[in-house]
């Protein structure tokens, strides 16, 4: 694993454009299993995961063409797919489970082991996924593995969701896609790259009501078309940008055209005291007060909730606490998503931070922190290696965050990025 040297104190200046949406693209990639037809997608982000799917699809026989600098990946997957290789799921990453649907659909039989995992975020089940698979008419075999059979075209099905999972909500779009009738989902996940997945299906054919809402109703076709998608930009990255620019002291514009997607997330991150200037097409970080704005119950601690979309994404919360701890005021978050995702604030602690753990759910953040130079240990979460960037980026001095590489699992070239902003950041042991 490689660490990254962070010499904070310098201002961010200049402008940048997002990469393209990790969440978005590896579910776009699974809905391009369902067709042998062409399928292209532009604003890919040069991330491993990609690679991965990539090495699996070869390896089931698709012809794939990925310039990388370019952003455009190819694809064509062939009318039978290579038996042998099925199995050789890319289960490091929590998203290969949104495979299952379209191989099954594909092959008619799938067998894996259940120790499927990409980030350290509590506890992530594969039961609602199963559960829509059998749903639709898969056959799970008594094992010690995850044996999965579908013999035939799956019936449409009505589905009210136990709570609004955005994998599961992206199983139940590939299988409906390919189902006979009208299926729907309640209590769907509407996340913006659930509706990226969804105009995908929408171009090859699938028809898909109610997108951006918590009811999806999809009417399945036979076979589905190829398709040539963008896929959208990162709003976390965007938002991450614009944190980094705010509290290094320094003034970052990030051109992109998801702006639509961050009112709620610039004013949560006004809260912290950031401060934005909104133009067509761009956003600007332009000053940090480092003030939290109070509640007008003067009782009550100043908080940012994270919980399924439309609220603050919980993706989110690392980068909002990296920001709090040089606040002057005290922020309680409140995670309602993940169970433990809020374990690595013990590492904030080495900076100077005084904070709390409530609960598995809710840290207090308080202000007026003496924050100092520190060695972190980064767990395997992507956004948080991004939380202790924030946090030791605003600190004078040399700090090191341990275990970074998770880092390049969403973001392309983000310290080149950083640097060509005027940070002081590299890579040791990469």
């Amino acid at each position: 694993m490689a660490n990254l040297i962070v010499t904070g104190g310098r201002p961010l200046n200049g402008i940048i454009r997002p990469n393209g949406n990790k969440n978005a693209v590896l579910p776009m990639l699974c809905a391009s299993l369902l067709s042998d037809a062409p399928v292209r997608l532009t604003n890919v982000p040069d991330i491993t995961d990609v690679d991965k799917f990539v090495d699996y699809f070869r390896a089931l026989g698709s012809d794939v063409a990925y310039d990388k600098a370019s952003g455009v990946l190819a694809l064509q997957h062939p009318e039978t797919i290579r038996s042998e290789a099925i199995e050789q799921l890319p289960l490091r990453i929590r998203s290969a489970i949104m495979l299952l649907a379209p191989v099954l659909l594909r092959h008619g039989h799938l067998r894996f082991d259940v120790d499927a995992k990409g980030c350290a975020l509590g506890i992530r089940e594969i039961d609602p996924h199963i559960a829509i698979l059998r749903t639709f008419g898969a056959r799970l075999a008594d094992s010690a593995e995850v044996d999965l059979t579908l013999d035939a075209r799956p019936d449409a099905q009505a589905i009210w969701a136990e709570y609004a999972s955005v994998t599961a909500t992206e199983t139940f779009l590939l299988i409906a896609s390919r189902a006979e009738g009208t299926s729907v989902l309640t209590n769907a996940a509407s996340e913006p790259h659930v509706q990226a997945l969804c105009h995908m299906l929408v171009q090859m054919g699938a028809q898909i009501e109610g997108i951006g809402t918590s009811r999806l109703t999809v009417t399945g076709v036979p076979a589905l078309a190829g398709a040539e998608a963008q896929v959208p930009d990162d709003h976390h990255e965007v938002a991450t940008f614009l944190a980094l620019g705010g509290v290094s002291g320094g003034r970052v514009t990030v051109e992109t055209d998801i702006l639509a997607e961050m009112p709620l997330i610039l004013d949560q991150f006004a809260k912290l005291g950031l401060q934005f200037e909104q133009a067509p097409g761009r956003v600007t970080v332009t000053g940090w007060t480092r003030d939290v704005t109070p509640p007008l119950t003067a009782q009550m601690t100043p908080k940012v909730e994270a919980a399924p979309w439309p609220y603050f994404p919980a993706d989110l919360l690392p980068q909002a606490i990296g920001v709090a701890v040089g606040c002057r005021g005290d922020v309680m978050f409140w995670n309602k998503v993940y169970e433990g995702a809020m374990g690595w604030s013990a590492e904030l602690a080495k900076f100077g931070v005084r904070c709390h753990l409530s609960d598995p759910h809710r840290l207090i953040v308080f202000g007026d922190n003496r924050l100092r130079p520190a060695e972190v240990e980064a767990p395997y979460i992507i956004r948080v290696v991004v939380g202790l960037l924030i946090a030791a980026i605003q600190i004078d001095g040399s700090s090191r965050i341990l275990n970074a590489d998770p880092l390049r699992r969403a973001h392309p070239r983000f310290i080149e990025n950083l640097t060509e902003l005027g940070a002081d950041i590299r890579w040791e042991g990469a």
